[in-house]
């Protein structure tokens, strides 16, 4: 399946954007609870409506990049962070999607419908990172 990809232009500078993306504190602020560190191959959780999800942080390039691993379903969770005039231009990649009509385990339900449930989630969830850094 496709993955699931957000970019929107924040106005704030890229560094502000970037701390709330890349630490602990900045990431509950706007997405889940979490005990994240910014280091690549950290092994951290982010607190879910399912209960804790085990995550790892696969890729960690300040101020532009920070991957993730989340939960045993081999989704991998990116953030882009480009500069652009003063402005940070974010985009949000979900991939890792299994086959349609397979059952994730912790929702049990299908594939698709969990990808197009946060989908949906996504375009929240980053707008709220969107309110927390432009206030």
């Amino acid at each position: 399946m496709e993955d699931i990809k957000q970019t929107i232009l924040i106005d704030a500078p890229i560094q502000k954007v970037w701390n709330t993306v890349s630490t602990s504190e900045g990431i509950e602020s706007w997405f889940m609870s979490n005990d994240f560190q910014p280091e690549e191959g950290h092994e951290f959780h982010l607190q879910t409506p399912f209960g804790p999800s085990p995550c790892k942080v696969v890729e960690f390039d300040p101020p532009h990049r920070l991957s993730f691993t989340w939960d045993v379903d081999g989704w991998i969770v990116s953030f882009l962070l480009k500069e652009l005039d003063g402005k940070t231009e974010f985009t949000l990649i979900h991939g890792g999607w299994k086959h349609p009509d397979d059952i994730l385990p912790k929702a049990n339900e299908k594939s698709s419908i969990i990808r197009d449930r946060m989908d949906h989630g996504w375009v929240k969830i980053v707008e709220s990172l969107r309110k927390v850094t432009e206030n």
